[in-house]
C-alpha cells in the first residue's frame, strides 16, 4: 500500500508540474499580446484549468490507463514511469523546450513496461490468465500497440497516440491558418464572407443540436432541463457552439469597424479564446494522471489478489469495460485538476517566451485564431478519448496564423528544433523510464 501512495503523490507532483510546464500553452498569445500581464494571465488560465472539472468526462484517462496491460505488469512500472516522466518535465522546462508532458508520461509509461517484460521474461513469449483464460503475449506486446476499437469505434493504443503527434499540430495549423483567412476576408466589404459566416451559425447550431444528449441515464436535477444543460457530455458541445458563434457574430460586423474599434474587440476575444483553450488543456492533461491513477490501483488490486469491495472507499477504482461503466472516486479528478491548476499558477516564463515570440511574432487578430484553432482541437479530440498534446497543438495553431502573413514570417529554426524535441520526446522518456526500472528493482 505504501508503494501505491507514493505512486499517487508522485503522480499529483507530476501533476502541479505539467501544469507549469504547459502554462505558456494558454497564456503565451495573451502575454504577448499584453492583453493580460503575465500574473493576470496565470490566474485566468489556472481557473479555466479546474473549471474543466465539470466539463470533461474520462474517456482520455481510460485511453491513458490502458497505456500497458494492466494484468502484465507491477507498481514498479507505474512508479518508474512517473518518475521518468517528472525528471524529462523538469529538464525541458529547464532548457525552455516546450515539449508534450502528454507524451512524456506515455512514453515513461510504454518504456518501464517493456523493461519489466524483458527482466520478466527476457525476449521470449510469456502466458498471462486473463479473464480465465490463458493468453500467449510476445515480451513487446506487454504495451497496447494497437487496438482496433469496438465495431464502428475508433482504435486507441500507443501507434494512435504517436500518430497524433503530426497530426494535432497539423490540424491546429489548419485550422488556425482558416480561421485567419475567414478573419481576413470577413474584414472588406464583399458580401460573400457574411453569407458564409450566416451559414456556419446555422450549420453549427445544427451540428450542437445533434451532438447534445437529451436522454440522460443519471439526471444530476429534479429539472430535465437543467439535468441537460449542465451534462458534462453536453457542457462541451455548448462551448464549442459558443466559441464558433461569437467570432461569427465579430465577423458578421468585422468590415463596419475602424482599427481601435476592432482591435478592442479582438483584446476581448482573445480572453474568451484563452479561457476555452485552458478548459481543453485542464480536461486533456489532467485525465492522462487519473489515468496513471486508476492504472496504479488496479494492478494492486490484480497483484495483492483483493477485490474491489475490500479496497478503502477512497481507492475503489474500476476502468470501463464493456457496457459497464468505471469507477473514479470524487476526490481524484478534483486533486488532478487543483494540482495542475496550482501548477499553472506558478507560470513557465522560459516556455511563455518560446511560445509567445520566438516562433512568429503574434497580433490579437493571430491569437484569437490560434487559440480558438487550438481549444476546437483539443474538444474534438477529448471527444475521441485520444490523448494529444496541448504544446504540439497550440504551436502548430500558432504556425498556422503565421503562414497566413507569408512563410518567412515563421521562425522555422526554431520551429524545427521543437520537432525535433517532440519526436524524441517518447523515445528518451521510454529509456529514461527502463533505466529507472532497472534501478528501483535492485531496492524494491
Amino acid at each position: 500500500m505504501a508503494l501505491l501512495i507514493t505512486i499517487i503523490v508522485l503522480a499529483l507532483i507530476f501533476d502541479y508540474i505539467n501544469g507549469f510546464h504547459d502554462a505558456a500553452n494558454a497564456i503565451a498569445t495573451v502575454v504577448a499580446t499584453k492583453v493580460l500581464t503575465p500574473f493576470q494571465a496565470v490566474v485566468w488560465a489556472a481557473f479555466f484549468n479546474f473549471l474543466a472539472y465539470w466539463v470533461f468526462g474520462f474517456g482520455v484517462a481510460d485511453t491513458v490507463a490502458k497505456t500497458a496491460h494492466t494484468i502484465d505488469i507491477n507498481l514498479v512500472v507505474i512508479l518508474a514511469g512517473v518518475i521518468a516522466a517528472i525528471c524529462w518535465n523538469l529538464l525541458t522546462w529547464w532548457l525552455g523546450i516546450p515539449s508534450s508532458s502528454s507524451h512524456t508520461l506515455i512514453g515513461g509509461f510504454a518504456g518501464a513496461a517493456v523493461a519489466h517484460a524483458i527482466y520478466m521474461h527476457g525476449f521470449s513469449d510469456y502466458t498471462v490468465v486473463e479473464d480465465g483464460v490463458t493468453i500467449t503475449r510476445h515480451w513487446y506486446n506487454i504495451v497496447n500497440w494497437y487496438d482496433p476499437g469496438k465495431p464502428g469505434g475508433l482504435p486507441t493504443g500507443v501507434i494512435i497516440i504517436i500518430v497524433f503527434i503530426v497530426l494535432a499540430p497539423l490540424v491546429g495549423a489548419i485550422a488556425s491558418y482558416l480561421i485567419s483567412i475567414w478573419l481576413l476576408h470577413s474584414a472588406g466589404k464583399s458580401i460573400y464572407p457574411k453569407i458564409f459566416t450566416a451559414a456556419l451559425m446555422v450549420l453549427t447550431v445544427w451540428f450542437v443540436a445533434h451532438m447534445v444528449e437529451t436522454e440522460i441515464e443519471k439526471p444530476r436535477f429534479e429539472s430535465h432541463f437543467w439535468s441537460v444543460a449542465l451534462e458534462p457530455h453536453n457542457i462541451k458541445w455548448f462551448l464549442v457552439g459558443f466559441i464558433v458563434l461569437s467570432v461569427s457574430t465579430f465577423c458578421l460586423f468585422f468590415s463596419s469597424l475602424n482599427y481601435n474599434q476592432s482591435e478592442s474587440i479582438l483584446k476581448k476575444m482573445q480572453l474568451l479564446s484563452s479561457a476555452a483553450f485552458s478548459l481543453g488543456h485542464g480536461g486533456n492533461d489532467s485525465q492522462k494522471v487519473m489515468g496513471i491513477i486508476a492504472a496504479a490501483v488496479i494492478v494492486y488490486i490484480n497483484k495483492e489478489g483483493v477485490v474491489l469491495e475490500d479496497m478503502p472507499s477512497w481507492l475503489q477504482v474500476a476502468l470501463p469495460d464493456g457496457d459497464a461503466p468505471g469507477i473514479m472516486p470524487e476526490w481524484i479528478p478534483l486533486a488532478c485538476y487543483s494540482a495542475i491548476a496550482a501548477g499553472t499558477l506558478s507560470g513557465g516564463w522560459k516556455i511563455v517566451k518560446t511560445m509567445g515570440s520566438k516562433i512568429t511574432k503574434v497580433t490579437s487578430f493571430e491569437g484569437v485564431a490560434a487559440e480558438t484553432a487550438g481549444a476546437l482541437t483539443l474538444y474534438f479530440t477529448e471527444h475521441l478519448k485520444i490523448p494529444v498534446s496541448t504544446t504540439h497543438t497550440i504551436t502548430g495553431s500558432i504556425i498556422g496564423v503565421g503562414l497566413t502573413k507569408r512563410v518567412s514570417a515563421v521562425r522555422w529554426g526554431v520551429t524545427v528544433s521543437l520537432i525535433w524535441a517532440w519526436i524524441l520526446t517518447i523515445p528518451i522518456s521510454a529509456l529514461l523510464a527502463a533505466i529507472c526500472y532497472y534501478l528501483l528493482k535492485i531496492f524494491l
